[in-house]
């Protein structure tokens, strides 16, 4: 970047806020997903949108790549600056704009991270629901930009859901606001959603209204073991089929209980095929009905061992398993890949059987473990990126394990997003004519190609 344009950038937000020293390029050159990175050419850091808005318009004269960052904690390569330019870092946005306990909404900057908003929504007795596994770090801006979910989304459901309207610049400098305080608003096409879950690539979002909803009075969780899988799929059939929608509903396979027995003693039985972890939320009425529901269908389904958490301390036991299933597996191997596909939930018994056939045939090892309830999978591959030869078999098991899911009428991605890492494989899920709608998005948006240019829907 010649030395002009960074000299505007810094009049733009001060020279402190322009990095370009090596040490703060390395930092920014990567996000949480192993085996991507490159060198940024600096790093700029807005404090507003009237700032935001001069960089871009700046960048998109020059032609001048920008990656938006929160903190980082993306596992799809979302924010990797593979073409060098700027990474445009947005952790000063971090202000709570106003809480609005009438329309229970809440405006907020970007910066802002998830669990703070949630610990100032829990002084209302509200929450904001999509919790990724990332909630003490994450960014609202990133998990909006990524439509993040998590353990909660099979009853509250994912970003989409909870984003009412946004402010997001456009690659030319524009300011767009979109959406508000409306809970009905058919006015035209849905800008927001658009913007939502767009890694970034079509605008960068400066501001959001969000839905809060309140906090449930009660919550029961149930641990059920089955050494049968099917039994177990026939189980989280059985309770959705009983008009049960469960606040969380989380699955684990034989090959991530033995790792999380081996790292945290939890006394899981080895020989299982899968543990189901159940949470029912809502009034204590209704809670304590929905329990006994579920354990009805239990014990239809043969679940060989269930447990029922009687109090606080005990809740947190059962969940400790499903807690350690990630930390235990990253123990095994120096890299880590948790990968993201969903499937029809009546297929997750299917996808698992896949998922075991192809650590076998590859000679990988892989963990799966997700969200039974909303058929979102996480196959964790453990391995080291510095055997090359490994690593050819972990990239033919990636491939296989996509493969399977959308033979399975599944998606790539239910929550972690596409950006770079699943790229291969958007046109067979989508097909060349939705791939190329897409592609006329992003160049009627950003006709420069300056936004985070490459991810989602490639090159254009």
């Amino acid at each position: 970047m010649q030395t002009l344009y960074m000299q505007e950038f810094q009049k733009i937000v001060g020279a402190e806020n322009v990095l370009t020293g090596q040490e703060d390029l390395f930092c920014y050159s990567y996000d949480a997903t192993p085996g991507y990175s490159h060198l940024p050419e600096a790093v700029i850091i807005p404090e507003n949108v009237q700032q935001v808005s001069a960089i871009l318009r700046l960048a998109n004269q020059h032609e001048i790549p920008v990656y938006p960052r929160g903190s980082g904690t993306n596992l799809s390569a979302g924010c990797v600056p593979l073409k060098g330019g700027i990474v445009l870092l947005m952790n000063r946005f971090d202000h709570i704009i106003d809480v609005d306990l009438e329309n229970l909404v809440v405006v907020t900057e970007p910066g802002v991270i998830v669990a703070d908003l949630n610990n100032i929504a829990a002084k209302h007795g509200l929450i904001y629901p999509p919790d990724p596994g990332t909630v003490a770090t994450a960014t609202l801006g990133g998990t909006i930009a990524e439509n993040a979910g998590g353990l909660r989304g099979l009853k509250y459901g994912v970003s989409k859901h909870y984003v009412m309207g946004l402010e997001v610049v456009l690659a030319n400098g524009d300011i767009l606001h979109t959406g508000g305080r409306n809970v009905k608003d058919v006015s035209g096409y849905d800008l927001t959603k658009l913007f939502t879950g767009s890694e970034g690539t079509l605008g960068v979002i400066t501001q959001a209204t969000l839905k809060l909803v309140p906090a449930p009075e009660c919550k029961k969780s149930i641990m059920a073991v089955f050494k049968n899988l099917d039994n177990a799929g026939k189980t989280v059939a059985g309770i959705i089929a009983a008009k049960i929608t469960p606040a969380t509903l989380e699955i684990m396979d034989n090959a991530t209980i033995r790792t999380v027995e081996d790292y945290a003693h939890v006394g899981l039985p080895l020989d299982a095929e899968a543990v189901l972890l159940i949470e029912v939320d809502g009034m204590p009425e209704v809670v304590a009905k929905e329990a006994n529901e579920v354990l009805r269908v239990l014990k239809t389904n043969h679940a060989d061992d269930i447990q029922v958490a009687q109090n606080d301390a005990e809740r947190d036991k059962l969940w400790a398993a499903r807690r350690a299933a990630l930390p235990a597996l990253a123990k095994l191997r120096p890299t880590t890949y948790v990968e993201d596909a969903t499937v029809p939930r009546s297929k997750v018994p299917e996808f698992l059987r896949e998922v075991s056939r192809i650590a076998k045939e590859f000679n990988v090892t892989i963990g799966t473990f997700g969200h039974a309830g909303d058929g979102n999978m996480h196959p964790t591959i453990v391995c080291d990126s510095r055997d090359l030869k490994e690593m050819e078999s972990v990239k033919k098991a990636m491939n296989e394990i996509f493969l399977s899911a959308i033979k399975l009428g599944g998606t790539l991605s239910g929550e972690h997003g596409i950006g770079l890492g699943k790229l291969p494989w958007m046109e067979q899920q989508h097909g060349s004519k939705v791939m190329d709608a897409m592609k006329s998005i992003k160049r009627a948006l950003d006709p420069n190609l300056i936004l985070n240019p490459g991810k989602l829907v490639g090159e254009c």
